[in-house]
């Protein structure tokens, strides 16, 4: 009976692929074998001796102690796509409120609440101060082309938008969904001139932490709209202020407000609303749940962000996960180690994601030892060993 933690509220029809039988389910579990979530931050949970797994139901896993999981063998998994619509749709909206002054004019249409008759002759006066621009005809920068990337480029074009892409590590799936529309610029130095929105779609990282800052803001134009349904620490807000308060950025639409942003003028503060549909909750669940159970019955590895992605239909047997150290010689002394515990390998991959090798092994004996798996974790760098 494998036993999972939930951390947050997981959409139920997420939770119902596991089946009853072999799966126990509960917030507060005791030595919980994988641990699903959101956005809880775990960086000051104890994170117990029993854990394999944790699964976050949606991209972002900076609520996650990555290293520290990586430093266990814990396996740690995001559900990149599954929110992908969601998000989308959202940066859409993002594009007509920055443009048509949408939100502030509702604002104000709800002062005139009182005037009775006089309210329309006071809407057919007052609209002039709510002039905006259309989106039709103008040049969309889309920073980042992973899933959400694509989508919103495709989506932008397809509203009369001039759109062009940067991103030097786009995938060969995610290109193949590129439409052939999208220009792809040589330099992010060019992208920044000459679009008059930017849209950022990248992960947060050490490297992209401020990645909007007052060097980048200068190479843009004067009026520019900037939208960031990413991550908040990808914008400096500091140099963000300044760009604002010259007229450099004419509107800044941000899914992750904070209390410096909200006493800014033009910036449109969206409470983190980007994955916040039934379908994206129920998609990342499912694709979460899906993924821990692959990798607690099969020991296979899909969309996992600290250990490689490992696939390989079992054989009906038993199967040994080795994680280790990526370093020379190591599958060499772990075939030494079966061939003296008179273990056969009917099949065996081996994959690596920069210092993390994963190994998996499938034997012939429906036995094994208890030795076998002693002696592998013996092995200087093999730090995690399931025996399946």
């Amino acid at each position: 009976m494998f036993k999972i933690q939930t951390l947050d509220k997981i959409d139920p029809l997420g939770l119902n692929n596991f089946p009853a039988d072999q799966y126990q389910i509960a917030p507060n579990q005791a030595a919980p074998d994988a641990i699903i979530l959101r956005s809880y931050n775990m960086h000051n949970l104890e994170l117990p001796a029993s854990l394999k797994a944790v699964a976050r139901a949606g991209a972002g896993v900076n609520n996650i102690p990555i290293d520290l999981c990586t430093e266990k063998g814990i396996v740690v998994f995001n559900t990149p796509g599954a929110n992908a619509n969601g998000v989308k749709e959202l940066v859409i909206a993002g594009l007509l409120l920055s443009s048509r002054h949408i939100a502030s004019s509702v604002e104000w249409a709800k002062t005139l609440i009182g005037q009775g008759d006089q309210v329309p002759a006071l809407i057919e006066k007052g609209k002039k101060n709510f002039v905006g621009q259309e989106i039709q005809g103008k040049t969309l920068a889309v920073i980042g082309l992973g899933s959400i990337g694509v989508l919103v480029a495709n989506a932008a074009h397809a509203l009369g938008m001039k759109v062009m892409g940067y991103d030097p590590y786009i995938s060969v799936k995610q290109a193949l969904k590129l439409s052939n529309n999208i220009r792809l610029a040589e330099s992010l130095e060019s992208l920044l001139a000459c679009a008059d929105y930017i849209t950022l779609n990248i992960p947060l990282t050490p490297e992209t932490k401020g990645y909007i800052n007052e060097e980048k803001l200068k190479l843009m134009k004067d009026g520019v709209r900037l939208l960031n349904f990413a991550r908040g620490e990808l914008v400096n807000n500091a140099d963000l202020a300044v760009a604002i308060e010259s007229g450099k950025v004419h509107r800044y639409v941000t899914d992750f407000p904070d209390e410096y942003l909200l006493k800014l003028k033009n910036v449109i503060a969206i409470p983190h609303l980007g994955a916040s549909t039934e379908e994206s909750e129920t998609n990342c669940a499912i694709m979460a749940v899906d993924q821990v159970r692959e990798y607690l019955e099969n020991g296979n590895i899909i969309n996992s962000v600290n250990f490689p992605h490992a696939e390989m239909e079992r054989n009906g047997g038993r199967r040994i996960l080795i994680a280790n150290k990526n370093v020379p010689n190591m599958v060499s002394q772990i075939s030494s180690i079966l061939a003296k515990e008179h273990v056969n390998i009917d099949n065996m991959l081996n994959k690596n994601k920069k210092e993390i090798a994963y190994n998996i092994i499938d034997v012939d004996k429906e036995t094994l030892c208890d030795t076998v798996k002693d002696r592998l974790m013996a092995i200087e760098g093999v730090f995690m060993v399931r025996i399946l």
